[in-house]
Order: C-alpha cells, then structure tokens, then sequence
C-alpha cells in the first residue's frame, strides 16, 4: 500500500529464523521468516549468490560478445563476458579471469557500477567493468562452459540495447551505463 502522506514509513522487515532448503554448487536458498514492518510475520524464499561480474569488452570500435546455450531459457543468448565470484575472489580479479577465459583477452578495467540481478527472491550482486585495450592472453575455459565470441560494433550493439534486443538483462544494461559514462 503507498503512503500519501510525507512521513516516512518503516519498511524493513526483520529476519527471525532461517531454513536452508537447497545447497548446491552455485546457489543456496534459504526459507526465511521475517516480521514485517506491521508486526506481522511472513515467509520470504532466498537465494543466496556469491555474487558476479559482468564486462563490456570493447575491442576498438567493437564489443565482444558471447553467444553461449542457456539451458533454463532453452536457447542460445549474446552477452557480455561474464561469471560468478571465487571464494575470496575481489571482482575485479575474477572481472580479468572471466574475460580471459571467456574471450581470450586481458585489458585495462574499469569500474561502471553494480546491481542486483533480481532483489524480489535473490541476493546476488553484479559488478560491472568496461575493458579496453584489449590484448591476447587466453585462459582455458571451464569445463561445462561452451561459447563461441561474436564481434558487433559499438554503434550497433548501443542500438540493440536501445531497442531491447538482448535478451540478457546484464548485456543490455552494461552497454546503457558504459554509453551514459562516455556521454
């Protein structure tokens, strides 16, 4: 319900127990239950990430992309490198492991900003760089990860975001930030 008047309201909910109902390799969910602010309790599901980074690689006048099956949305989608966090990784390492890995190059990184990917049921945060002065330094991809990298121009994949044509979240927001920053 929105408040009409201009007293601020208390919306934070406290968490009072917490029930881990999956442990996998990459996620956790937990099932919590939270007072709401009106004393009330509810039941919140969590899942819990370790958090990631998301790097828009430009190459001169191109951005890297990598076009890569993904089983949940059973196709294939062209994003920004991107990968989850190590134990005790900072994001900016694993920002220069992931692009590696993933395009074959190395660069100079800079930090665009972070976001959270879904705030309504998971906790993961996603670091994003811009990387240019890109040089060949390929590290081995991991096992379960087969992608090929696509090459578009700039202008091309500035009006793609625009348009909504990336069907991946981090892509198109990566460029649209990395495009605000360069105005």
């Amino acid at each position: 319900m929105a408040q009409k008047n201009a007293t601020p309201l208390n919306l934070r909910e406290e968490g009072l127990s917490q029930e881990t109902v999956f442990k996998g390799r990459l996620l956790h969910i937990n099932r919590d239950t939270v007072r709401l602010p009106n004393g009330a309790e509810a039941t919140r599901e969590v899942v819990r990430h370790p958090g990631a980074v998301a790097i828009v690689a430009l190459a001169g006048d191109d951005l890297l992309l990598v076009k890569q099956y993904r089983y949940p949305i059973d196709q294939e989608t062209l994003e920004i490198p991107a990968g989850k966090l190590e134990p005790g990784e900072t994001p900016e390492i694993c920002a220069q492991r992931e692009l590696r890995e993933e395009t074959g190059y190395r660069g100079r990184l800079d930090y665009i900003g972070k976001f959270y990917s879904t705030p309504g049921f998971s906790d993961e945060i996603v670091h994003l760089f811009s990387a240019e002065e890109l040089i060949w330094a390929p590290l081995t991809a991991d096992d379960d990860e087969f992608l090929s990298v696509e090459r578009i121009s700039w202008t091309d994949a500035l009006r793609q975001a625009k348009n909504g044509n990336f069907s991946d979240a981090k892509t198109t927001l990566g460029i649209l930030m990395l495009a605000g920053k360069k105005e």
